[in-house]
Order: C-alpha cells, then sequence, then structure tokens
C-alpha cells in the first residue's frame, strides 16, 4: 500500500498529474458509484410495494368472527406502515374498517373475497362459510368404564351442599376422606357409599373389593379418552373468534385453540343427534356468571368433548353442556349446573350444583 501510495503521489506531481489526477479521480467515483448500486435500478425505500392479509384463508361457521390484519411492505421487504381500506368482493359475509370480518349465513367457499387497499396496492385473502346442514362432524370419543361415572377424578371431590348429583361418583386413587360435602352413608364392608344429593353411588379407592380395580380402570380410561381427543388432527376450525365464543352458533366439527377459551354470553351448539363436537383447548375454560351453553336441532350432550388442558371454571348459576375432559381441575360456581360428566385429573369443586349425566 506504501508503493502504490508513493507511485500515485510521484504521478500526481509529474507534467501528467493532471491527467493522472483526474483518470484517478474517475476510477474512485466509479468504484463509489458500484458500491453503492447506482450502476443497478435503484428501488424505492419506504414506498409501498405490496400487503399481506393474516390469514390468508379461514374457515368459519356461519355468524362467526375473524379479525384481519394486514401489514404493507416495500420492494426491499421493510415494513411501511398503512391503514388500510377493508371491503368484501365475492360474498361470504362483511367486514368493519378496522378489518373485523363476520361470516355470513350462507355457505360455501368465497375465493379472494376479503380485500385491503393502501392506495394503488390491494392484497385478497378466501373464506370458507360452514353451515350445519349435512354436517356431522367427527367421531365420538370413546370414554370407556369412564362413562359409568357422572363425576370422576384423582385427587379430590368437594361440595358445598346441597347439591343434586344424577349418576355414579368415583375418586381415584385419593381416599374417601378426600370426598366432601356429601354426608356419605357406607355399611361395613360396602363397595359403595351413598348420600342423599346423590342419584347413584359413590365410589372410592380405599372401599371394599371390586371398587378400587374398577376405579383404576376407569381412570386409566379417563386419560386415555383426555389422550384421545387431543390427539385427533385436521381440525374444521381454529382459534375461533380468538378463543371467545360466547354469542357463537357452533356446527359440528373439530375445534382447536392455542389458549383459554372464554364464553362471555350464551353459545349455541347446533346439529342432530348423531352429529360430534371435539373441543381442544391447550388453556382453560372460563364460563361467565349466569351463561349457558345451548344444545339445538336434536345435538346430545353425550356427543360433546370439552378436551381441556388448563382449568374449567364454570360461573355462577352457568349452564354446560357435554363431556369435559380436564388434565387439571373443574369448578363449579354456586347454582352452576351441568349435563354430561365432569372429569378431572386432580378435583372437582362443586357448590350447591346440579349435575346430570348424559
Amino acid at each position: 500500500m506504501k508503493v502504490l501510495r508513493s507511485s500515485l503521489l510521484l504521478r500526481a506531481l509529474s507534467p501528467s498529474g493532471l491527467t493522472a489526477r483526474l483518470v484517478i479521480g474517475a476510477a474512485l467515483t466509479g468504484l463509489l458509484i458500484a458500491a453503492c448500486g447506482k450502476d443497478s435500478p435503484t428501488t424505492a425505500v419506504g414506498v409501498l410495494a405490496s400487503i399481506t392479509i393474516t390469514p390468508g384463508s379461514v374457515n368459519l361457521p356461519a355468524g362467526a368472527p375473524q379479525q384481519y390484519t394486514a401489514v404493507g411492505k416495500d420492494a426491499n421487504g421493510n415494513v411501511v406502515t398503512i391503514t388500510p381500506t377493508w371491503s368484501v368482493v365475492a360474498s361470504g359475509g362483511a367486514i368493519t374498517s378496522g378489518g373485523m370480518f363476520t361470516a355470513g349465513i350462507v355457505g360455501g367457499v368465497f375465493t379472494n373475497t376479503v380485500k385491503a387497499t393502501s392506495g394503488s396496492i390491494s392484497s385478497m385473502a378466501s373464506v370458507t362459510v360452514n353451515v350445519v346442514s349435512g354436517s356431522h362432524g367427527p367421531a365420538a370419543v370413546n370414554l370407556g368404564s369412564a362413562a359409568n361415572y357422572v363425576i370422576l377424578a384423582k385427587s379430590a371431590i368437594s361440595n358445598v351442599p346441597t347439591s343434586v348429583i344424577t349418576g355414579n361418583l368415583g375418586l381415584s386413587p385419593a381416599a374417601a376422606s378426600f370426598i366432601t360435602g356429601f354426608a356419605l352413608n357406607l355399611p361395613a364392608g360396602s363397595a359403595f357409599s351413598t348420600s342423599a344429593q346423590v342419584t347413584g353411588n359413590v365410589y372410592a379407592s380405599d372401599y371394599a373389593v371390586p371398587s378400587p380395580n374398577n376405579l383404576t380402570v376407569a381412570i386409566g380410561d379417563m386419560m386415555t379418552a383426555y389422550t384421545t381427543a387431543a390427539g385427533r388432527v385436521n381440525p374444521d376450525y381454529t382459534e375461533l373468534a380468538a378463543g371467545a365464543i360466547g354469542g357463537l352458533t357452533l356446527p359440528p366439527g373439530l375445534y382447536k385453540w392455542s389458549n383459554t377459551v372464554t364464553i362471555g354470553s350464551d353459545v349455541t351448539l347446533s346439529g342432530g343427534p348423531t352429529d360430534v363436537w371435539i373441543f381442544q383447548i391447550a388453556g382453560g375454560i372460563t364460563q361467565a356468571s349466569a351463561k349457558h351453553v345451548i344444545l339445538t336441532g336434536g345435538a346430545l350432550a353425550s356427543n360433546v368433548f370439552w378436551q381441556v388442558f388448563g382449568v374449567v371454571n364454570i360461573g355462577t348459576t352457568a349452564h354446560m353442556e357435554g363431556q369435559i375432559l380436564s388434565q387439571t381441575s373443574i369448578t363449579l360456581g354456586t347454582g352452576a349446573s351441568a349435563n354430561g360428566r365432569l372429569m378431572a385429573q386432580t378435583a372437582v369443586t362443586l357448590a350447591g350444583n346440579t349435575v346430570v349425566q348424559h
């Protein structure tokens, strides 16, 4: 490098130095232009070139909401702030200025119907709307011998009297002392106890045979049913309404959420007596007080399965329908009711509730 600088200096001082300096200057300018990309086509940084809509396609029951978002980018992939204009161009529902889409009541595949526009740039997304007619949902979950119980738990069943329970209660591996609030009557040497609050029998792991073995099998079947429900693939609906399903009418199908499901207002399950609903919930269920899960069209609680990883909280005087399979606990608020079964891998907590086996 020292030799090169000396050579350039000598040439600059020579009679032909001016020419040399011009040549060197031109060369350096060319290098700078090439380094800056000036010899290639220019791209407009910060100028909107594309819009991406999320989700790109979605499957919704009739009347269900879906929030859409749009991200703008320039030709280099840099995010450009936009406030898009939303529209529906091929039917399927309606959309607000903020991108909240509501599916219509006519079923079908509506290709490229949701449109986001900013200036001269736009993007499209497709919507499939499902109606109840002809839809039967997935195969039912086999509960095995766990179906012999309306309430089945592993660690405790507690109750604030007076509840009205129709069906058998079972607890294992915890002992009968962890069944509280029922004023149990256990004849000497009996395999089950009774309670004025229970139309059925109460079984515990420390009662006489065959209860210990029967309960071990039932608990195993309960856990298998939970795993089976959780393992169903290809959901019909994913992250529907971000888990806030209150106010919706849900056709039969397999539903999947990555977080807690909330029931802030009445939700309707509409279908026939052979139709099946499976709800895969990675969080818990929070059902607000006095809100109801409603079955219409002949739908049966025995064909509704709530597979829940987290805690299930049914609010005061609320009503639930279906088989609840909880990885953790189930709590019913004062005066709440349920048709179906309550199956928890920890505890079930009651407070003046009506629970009927279906």
